[in-house]
């Protein structure tokens, strides 16, 4: 979920703090497709990266299309 928990929100944590994310902004997003909680995904971020979330998915889903088609 965006905002709240959500289903792999310990996996998030798990990122966070593999990477580093801390007081300094930034933040995680794990996509799971086919878990043992079933697909979904989690974010854990600060407000400024939650805003810039939605563009950078659509960019990364450009970017997967263009894939696709290679």
């Amino acid at each position: 979920m965006a905002f709240g928990p959500g289903k792999y929100d310990d996996v998030c944590t798990m990122v966070t703090e593999q990477v580093g994310i801390g007081a300094q902004g930034g933040g995680a997003i794990v996509i799971v497709v086919g878990g043992n909680k079933g697909s979904g995904f989690s974010c854990q971020a600060d407000l400024r990266t939650t805003r810039l979330l939605p563009d950078m998915l659509e960019e990364i889903a450009r970017q997967i299309r263009e894939d696709i088609k290679r």
